[in-house]
């Protein structure tokens, strides 16, 4: 397979110079797998871990299946690719145009928190491939502003997080408008049995492509936990930036009022940092992005909102700076780093509070993660765990309204049955309800943020042995 070129694949001369401006010389498992049946013309189920390429593995097909006829009809487009987040649409079009910079086809990017007027206007034009969100292009169809009668391939992209996030019934309301006949392909980091229930609606007859195992890291990522008191987590990753003096380092915090104060407390001490989350205008979260890829911002503080929306070619450090609650967040996360087949290192700043969530992501990724231990910033274990506020990184699982509506995810309850939350908080809610923009009383996913908090269990003796010292 290593022997393997983008021309054994079957794409077209125009496709093989694009993608040979970019540099790519070898296609990855999911493009060697995906290409040849996305072109043969039938329906694909594709699952494989995030950075290993999947977008190129249904944008060159797709690409090429539209190039002998462009569209000439105004907002009419041929190809329609769905994506649950901002950042990912503004991605895959890019992509989309990288690819098809040798071709005469027309591609268009739409999601909310900007203004709807200048879409209009683009959509008066022909494009062959439209990338949207479901709530902006639902407010699309709803002003009569686009028309998708002429859909002929439709692509779900990260399947998985459009139904965490509770976009089902939008999903259902567009399918509802294409054609009976068309191609589908659903690209998911995971299947799920929700994903499985989702593919049988969907798929005709699919072909399968899986490229790993279901919630598993990227071996070319280096994982390890860092064990520190709660207090000196900032301290600590303030020493690791200067000590190994990292550039392009992406940080994850819990709460979006928590990565703007340790964005805040960066940049004061001269290392340049912005955070980046779902209080942020679009056009603020774009040019954080652009600086941080640039290299004029050292460290990019994110919340959970990222994790699947950021593509930055050889990141080499994500840190957790809070362990995230949901455990599949933890992959997402890393899955930032070690992409494209460069090698990557991911650490966890880990207090005694949140063992309760290292012992569950330990679970789902099968594997024990190296503890240390850096002198001067060591962990009293014997400190008695503190409940954690839930903020904006939590979110219900698949029952919340995607579009603004009251949020009915299912909260996780506590461990202990018994045991019941001391106290609620809240964070400012704020997000994008249809996907355009900060609402009153809604969180990023179209849900309420109301924290909660809850108890974590005491650590197991058995998964905390004495750790490395460096």
């Amino acid at each position: 397979m290593s022997d393997l070129t983008f021309a054994d694949l079957g794409l077209a001369d125009p496709l093989l110079r694009a993608v040979a401006d970019t540099g790519y010389t070898t296609p990855t498992p999911i493009q060697a797998q995906a290409i040849p049946q996305v072109l043969q013309g039938g329906d694909l189920l594709a699952a494989a871990q995030t950075g290993t390429g999947k977008t190129a593995g249904f944008t060159l097909p797709l690409l090429q299946l539209l190039m002998r006829s462009p569209s000439h009809h105004a907002g009419r487009p041929r190809a329609l690719v769905l994506t649950p987040t901002r950042e990912l649409a503004a991605q895959v079009e890019e992509s989309v145009r990288t690819y098809s910079k040798y071709l005469p086809l027309k591609s268009l990017v739409m999601f909310g928190g900007v203004n709807i007027n200048p879409q209009i206007k683009a959509l008066r034009a022909p494009v062959d491939i439209l990338v949207a969100t479901p709530g902006r292009l639902l407010d699309h169809v709803g002003q009569k502003t686009v028309d998708l009668s002429g859909v002929e391939i439709l692509v779900l992209d990260e399947a998985d997080r459009m139904l965490d996030m509770g976009f089902i019934h939008d999903i259902k309301k567009v399918l509802a408008k294409l054609p009976a006949k068309r191609q589908n392909l659903l690209f998911s980091a995971t299947f799920s049995d929700e994903i499985k229930a989702l593919a049988d609606k969907l798929l005709d007859n699919p072909k399968l492509v899986e490229v790993a195992r279901r919630n598993t890291t990227n071996e070319l990522v280096t994982q390890k936990v860092h064990l520190v008191d709660r207090d000196k987590k900032t301290d600590l990753l303030i020493h690791l930036i200067r000590e190994h003096n990292w550039f392009q380092v992406l940080v994850f915090t819990r709460t979006k009022h928590g990565a703007n104060r340790l964005a805040e407390k960066l940049d004061k001490i001269g290392i340049p940092a912005a955070a980046i989350h779902g209080n942020k205008s679009q056009n603020a979260r774009t040019r954080a992005l652009a600086d941080f890829k640039s290299g004029e911002l050292q460290v990019l503080v994110a919340t959970d909102i990222a994790a699947r929306g950021l593509d930055i070619d050889q990141l080499p450090h994500v840190v957790n700076f809070e362990l995230p609650n949901v455990p599949e967040d933890y992959v997402h996360r890393i899955g930032r780093t070690g992409r494209a087949g460069t090698p990557g290192e991911a650490l966890s700043l880990v207090c005694v509070d949140e063992f309760s969530f290292l012992r569950d992501i330990e679970k789902l990724i099968k594997m024990s993660i190296e503890r240390f231990t850096v002198p001067g910033y060591e962990a009293d274990l014997n400190v008695k765990p503190e409940p954690i506020p839930m903020g904006g990184g939590a979110r219900g699982r698949g029952q919340g309204q995607g579009r603004g509506g009251q949020g009915q995810g299912r909260s996780q309850q506590p461990r202990n049955p018994a045991s019941k939350p001391r106290h609620q908080t809240e964070s400012k809610p704020a997000g994008h309800g249809r996907n355009s923009g900060p609402r009153q009383g809604q969180g990023q996913n179209g849900r309420s943020e109301g924290s909660r908090s809850g108890k974590p269990a005491a650590p197991k003796a058995a998964l905390f042995t004495p750790p490395k010292s460096r």
